[in-house]
């Protein structure tokens, strides 16, 4: 059984979470590398659902061989968002709300922001779901973070999101056209295919973003 890159959605036994995770033994999504989960995690029981879980992930090489074109996509977005949280979690606390650019936009500000995209292309477009706030992240036109509002509840908040994304694409073919309805422009419902390029491409230009940013505020460098 191969082991989800970021988020253990299906009910397995700790026996087989243990064989997927160890070091050196299958990557996680069929990547191939070893990996490790975060320190004395909660141990669900046998049959519950674990919840999504951000882990240090190895980026997903190309001659890697993985299952399906689907999981390729999986695998690219499950990187993506464990890098972006990993260099969340690693800036010194006062820049989360901080702006180094003269776009005005925040580290914090961004992470709301790619869990709504998701949220907005995959649930509220491709499946056409009712989502009561679908720019829930904006206001006046700008991204938006409460100053009540967490790191760690925005990374739970992701954690959710990227469960709920993986549900969505695993249970369409990637040839799938997504619902009609207002959320779509004028050239109307995409397949998952390009949905999932789109979000793909997102998340590269939105961690090189962070890239930026985290050099710029404590001089770390990106990849």
């Amino acid at each position: 059984m191969a082991c989800t890159a970021m988020v253990v959605e299906r009910a397995i036994s700790e026996g087989e979470l243990a064989a997927c995770c160890s070091e050196g033994g299958p990557g996680p999504s069929g990547w191939g590398h070893g990996w490790s989960l975060p320190a004395s995690p909660p141990r669900p029981a046998v049959g519950v659902v674990r919840h999504a879980l951000f882990v240090s992930l190895p980026f997903p090489e190309p001659a890697i061989a993985v299952p399906s074109r689907a999981e390729v996509f999986l695998g690219y977005l499950d990187y993506f968002r464990s890098r972006l949280v990993s260099k969340l979690e690693a800036l010194p606390g006062g820049e989360l709300r901080r702006s180094r650019l003269p776009s005005g936009w925040t580290p914090i500000e961004l992470l709301k922001h790619v869990a709504h995209d998701e949220l907005r292309w995959l649930e509220w477009r491709f499946e056409g779901r009712p989502v009561a706030d679908p720019w829930g992240e904006d206001r006046d036109g700008r991204w938006y973070v409460a100053a009540g509002e967490t790191l760690e509840e925005l990374v739970a908040a992701l954690h959710a999101q990227a469960a709920r994304s993986r549900a969505v694409v695993e249970s369409h073919d990637l040839a799938d056209i997504g619902q009609p309805g207002d959320g779509w422009d004028t050239a109307g419902p995409a397949a998952l295919e390009r949905v999932l390029f789109h979000l793909v491409q997102e998340y590269a230009r939105h961690v090189g973003h962070l890239d930026i940013v985290s050099e710029l505020a404590d001089g770390q460098l990106g990849e």
